[in-house]
């Protein structure tokens, strides 16, 4: 399988020796990105203060292939040490999106957390896209097991 080809450009203002984003390691399913801050931001960090939201900068604009959307997930060690997460995870990042790749970051810990320039703050994963039709039935859904059953019906374990 041949893996799609991600096109990115780099915005005038951003440094462009903040690393594009890359997998880690050889299994990674995410690619990291990272804070690319304005330049008046970027000796002191960004601080995200407790509940606060934020649009990190990364200084960068893709080009997804169509068929295929760019999902924005939290990075596990961000959340776990610091409480920092995405308040809409995943974020989808749209094929025919244009625009500057920012990541809405929360904070959910109980410390301001200050976001470095050049620090990992997401994964990207990349995932194929298939669009559905929808058509209205006047006919009975099919039955299941689940029936109606909504959030919680099926149990604890």
């Amino acid at each position: 399988m041949t893996a799609p080809v991600i096109r990115v450009l780099q915005e005038d203002w951003a440094d462009t020796a903040v690393p594009l984003p890359r997998y880690e390691t050889t299994g990674a399913a995410g690619a990291d990105i990272r804070a690319n801050l304005l330049p008046e931001d970027r000796a002191q960090g960004f601080t995200l203060y407790p509940m606060q939201r934020a649009v990190i900068p990364t200084g960068l604009r893709v080009e997804i292939p169509e068929g295929f959307e760019m999902q924005i997930r939290p990075r596990s060690g961000l959340a776990l040490k610091h409480g920092i997460s995405l308040p809409n995870t995943p974020g989808t990042i749209d094929s025919d999106y244009r625009g500057p790749l920012g990541v809405l970051l929360i904070n959910f810990g109980r410390e301001p957390y200050v976001i470095q320039h050049g620090e990992r703050i997401a994964q990207a994963i990349i995932a194929p896209v298939v669009q559905a039709l929808f058509e209205i039935t006047d006919a009975a859904l099919t039955e299941t097991g689940r029936g109606a059953g909504g959030f919680g019906s099926t149990g604890r374990e």
